[in-house]
């Protein structure tokens, strides 16, 4: 893959389906329970550590932001798509949203409460995975959850077609939990769960859940 080229192809991308992508994703929690209660712990934490403005990192649409907030989070979101924060932004007009990359989070330090990537990891190749981390800790306050969902399974695959057949161009990477856990662990967040679920989300996914070191 063109590792210098995938956020111009990931943008692109997203920007040709957001509207498809909007209209087949938007229910898909309902069929997801497990994804439910991650998402219903992680607002539990982000309360007892005092509460405040979480990230949602790769927002897309805005489905999993708005979610959070009808669990009382004080959520926002953040894509690399403009064409993804337009729909989520007429969808969920009551939220923040704003385009961004989370390989260069413009986020001042420790500003959030939190911080979830869900789904949104999957198109980050292994050669910038530090970068996205390493603004992740640098953004989420001491004690602040992290909440990451991702595809299980090993290698990469080249999506060229999706979300009502519409072309795309993004490489899918499928990582093992603890793959995860462990950059969870190197970039100064201690891992509290990792778990596999099968749903409407993922024929197989992974969720992690760590906190913010001290």
């Amino acid at each position: 893959m063109n590792v210098d080229g995938w956020l111009a192809d990931t943008r692109t991308s997203y920007d040709t389906v957001a509207v498809s992508y909007a209209n087949l994703v938007r229910d898909l929690l309902a069929d997801a329970p497990y994804e439910r209660d991650a998402l219903a712990s992680f607002a539990e934490l982000v309360a007892a550590n005092g509460g405040g403005p979480v990230a949602d990192v790769g927002c897309g649409t805005g489905r999993i932001t708005a979610h959070l907030h009808t669990l009382g989070v004080d959520a926002f979101g953040i894509d690399l798509s403009p064409g993804m924060i337009a729909v989520a932004r007429r969808d969920h007009p009551e939220l923040s949203f704003e385009v961004g990359s989370m390989t260069d989070l413009d986020l001042a330090d420790g500003s959030v409460a939190g911080l979830v990537a869900w789904y949104s990891l999957i198109h980050v190749p292994d050669a910038r995975i530090d970068a996205v981390f390493a603004h992740f800790q640098r953004v989420v306050r001491p004690g602040g959850p992290l909440l990451l969902g991702f595809h299980v399974g090993d290698g990469t695959t080249l999506k060229t077609e999706g979300y009502g057949g519409h072309p795309m161009n993004v490489h899918v990477h499928r990582r093992q939990p603890a793959e995860v856990a462990a950059w969870v662990r190197q970039y100064g967040f201690t891992v509290d769960s990792e778990s596999t679920v099968t749903s409407a989300e993922s024929r197989l996914g992974g969720v992690v859940v760590g906190r913010r070191q001290p």
